[in-house]
């Protein structure tokens, strides 16, 4: 099961190095508090609350389709295609121009939300509507492909902790780095990642494609 753990890890380290609101929040909130190094913890505590109960959400709402072998194979390879898009996109976007995570933001650059650290993470992720969209097919997806539901508590827990893992090894470095002074990453280094990164993506999702199809889950 130690590969659920590892897949899942991999495949929200891929989601959080792409910048997106929380991003943007986390940065934010490490220059605004006098403690901004605790910023990335709290904001990343919120939205793994978050996602845990849409985890939980999808699980329970999904019950009696997961007993459809048709509503699975589909779920399976629509998740993997899109992370294939998204690998491209990723690709394509970041050899067009050079990426770069800029922290110096100015106070009219961030639009709603700047409150509560915790509460931030929750507003934050439930405000973006790629984050709703990932976890109804890719996430949904990848439980599809390996399994995960409350019969297999040990499996679900493993992806949890490993999806979470994915977003605090990115966050919580940052959180210090920007509060500590760091102005910029280097945008080559941060080239080389986002595209490494992207290259599983394409991976991962030729896999779940293919594997829900040539061994599809038992009903």
């Amino acid at each position: 099961m130690l590969n659920i753990l590892l897949y899942s890890f991999l495949v929200a380290l891929t989601g959080a190095l792409t910048p997106g609101p929380l991003l943007t929040f986390t940065i934010y909130k490490s220059l605004q508090q006098k403690r901004g190094y605790l910023a990335g913890i709290f904001i990343i505590l919120g939205h793994a609350l978050i996602e845990l109960i849409l985890i939980l959400v999808l699980l329970a709402g999904a019950s009696l389709l997961f007993q459809n072998i048709i509503f699975l194979t589909l779920i399976g390879i629509i998740g993997g295609i899109f992370l294939l898009i998204f690998g491209f996109l990723v690709i394509r976007n970041t050899i067009k121009s050079d990426p770069s995570v800029d922290f110096n933001l100015k106070d009219n650059n961030l639009k709603g939300y700047k409150g509560n650290s915790f509460i931030g993470g929750i507003i934050v992720s439930l405000s973006n509507p790629y984050w709703t969209f990932w976890w109804a097919v890719v996430g949904l997806g990848f439980l599809v492909n390996f399994n995960i539901t409350f019969a297999t508590p040990i499996a679900l827990l493993l992806f949890f902790i490993g999806h979470e893992l994915g977003d605090i090894v990115w966050y919580l470095p940052i959180s210090t780095f920007v509060y500590l002074g760091g102005k910029a990453l280097n945008p080559k280094i941060y080239k080389y990642v986002l595209i490494s990164c992207a290259g599983f993506m394409i991976i991962f999702g030729l896999y779940l494609s293919f594997n829900i199809i040539l061994f599809p889950p038992s009903v």
